[in-house]
């Protein structure tokens, strides 16, 4: 199993403090050994293969949490919980044009208050679909965010963008030419990064 960069300083502490605690203070052991693994699983980063089909791939784990339409283009928001991966990745090919971080609050990632929170928004132009963007965005728990990529950097669909620690959602704004009927997923539904098909062009 792979780990998403970034595991070692949250799980190797919990690692050795419960060897140290296992000679002291058993119970207290056997609980940051929880920790340390609950860590590795929560940082782990699984393979994952685009489909055949053509479309905008979520770039995360999770449950649909945001469709809508703002001046004119479609935004697909995914609420990524707990017990999701949180690698993310991208959902069209294309190269990346800018990436911004900005700061804010820590709002619970499913609220309405969230679009002010702190995230790293990644544009990306393509040839074919034109430009789109990926935000990162964190949640009440998140105090990181990580991105794998840098203006000029080539992308190909399903690649792997950044991952948020303990944190909590990813929106795809898709391309000028996508409207709300090529969205084919619904609020509440179960999606994949880099294989479930969010939206696609007839």
């Amino acid at each position: 199993m792979k780990f998403a960069p970034g595991y070692r300083r949250f799980a190797l502490p919990a690692f050795v403090g419960a060897a140290l605690a296992s000679f002291v203070f058993p119970p207290l052991g056997a609980v940051l050994l929880a920790v340390g693994a609950f860590v590795l699983w929560f940082f782990r980063d699984p393979e994952r293969s685009p489909p055949d089909e053509p479309g905008v791939v979520s770039p995360a784990d999770g449950h649909v949490s945001v469709i809508r339409v703002e001046d004119g283009r479609v935004r697909v928001g995914v609420f990524m919980n707990v017990t999701d991966v949180h690698v993310n990745r991208a959902p069209v090919s294309g190269a990346v044009r800018t990436v911004t971080h900005r700061p804010g609050a820590h709002k619970p990632a499913f609220s309405k208050d969230s679009d002010r929170n702190e995230r790293v928004d990644i544009e990306v132009a393509d040839e074919r679909d034109g430009e789109y963007e990926v935000s990162l965005i964190a949640g009440a728990f998140a105090r990181r965010i990580h991105s794998y990529v840098a203006p000029g950097d080539e992308l190909v669909r399903g690649q792997k963008l950044g991952h948020i620690d303990f944190g909590s959602r990813a929106d795809v704004l898709l391309p000028p030419e996508y409207g709300s009927e090529d969205v084919i997923v619904e609020k509440g539904e179960s999606v994949r990064a880099g294989e479930t098909v969010l939206a696609r062009r007839e």
